[in-house]
């Protein structure tokens, strides 16, 4: 079953064309590259398939949702079925890493607090976070830091995980376990993965679909 059907699509970022006449599905439980140099539309891309940035012409769904016109009051909706990795990593740095998952299972309805302790307990263990979970951000790696994101993205058992140059910030080593743990997560099939990239050098140790973002248009 395919997740992201895109057709004839037009994206602008700040009223210029990032990308035109993108036509693409991808099925479940693939693992996709998605790369291009910097300001190539990757992350232009990434961003419409949550709703972060509209879609300007053409035919766009993600799930059930139509992107062309989705309701303000669906996107949070559409949100929770999609896990995102940052570059950056985006936790919280005033609380534990356990408390930024708990922090955003009661954003998204988990109100019993027993069985989101379950869920953070697993989610850690899926990235050998466990021993982890009470250490505040700055006590972390880099590495550690972003197994905390790739937790967090997993919390709602989404069924597209986004991971936007989710290297970028890591040395090499610690940047090829992270790729493993999101191949494997693909590998699985929990979860139909998408990275934006500029490292070529991945492909060749974690193999997947590739997708190219050049001259505003998306290749395969």
């Amino acid at each position: 079953m395919d997740i992201i059907e895109y057709k004839g699509v037009e994206i602008l970022r700040n009223e210029h064309v990032a990308l035109t006449d993108v036509g693409f599905t991808v099925a479940t439980g693939e693992f996709i590259y998605l790369l291009g140099r910097v300001g190539s539309g990757k992350t232009s891309l990434l961003k419409s398939l949550y709703a972060e940035v509209p879609i300007a012409t053409g035919s766009a769904r993600v799930f059930d949702y139509d992107l062309t016109c989705i309701r303000s009051r669906d996107i949070p909706y559409l949100r929770r079925r999609i896990g995102i990795v940052f570059q950056d990593f985006q936790l919280l740095p005033d609380r534990t890493a356990y408390a930024n998952l708990d922090f955003v299972l009661q954003a998204t309805g988990w109100s019993d607090k027993g069985e989101r302790e379950a869920r953070i307990d697993s989610v850690l263990r899926r990235v050998g976070m466990a021993t982890k979970a009470f250490k505040m951000p700055h006590q972390l790696s880099g590495g550690e830091q972003q197994r905390i994101v790739i937790a967090r993205a997993l919390l709602n058992e989404p069924g597209l995980i986004l991971a936007d140059e989710p290297t970028g910030n890591l040395d090499p080593a610690t940047g090829e376990h992270i790729m493993a743990d999101l191949h494997s997560i693909a590998a699985e099939g929990n979860a139909t993965v998408v990275v934006a990239t500029h490292n070529h050098g991945f492909i060749r140790q974690f193999p997947g679909r590739v997708l190219r973002c050049e001259r505003k248009m998306l290749l395969e």
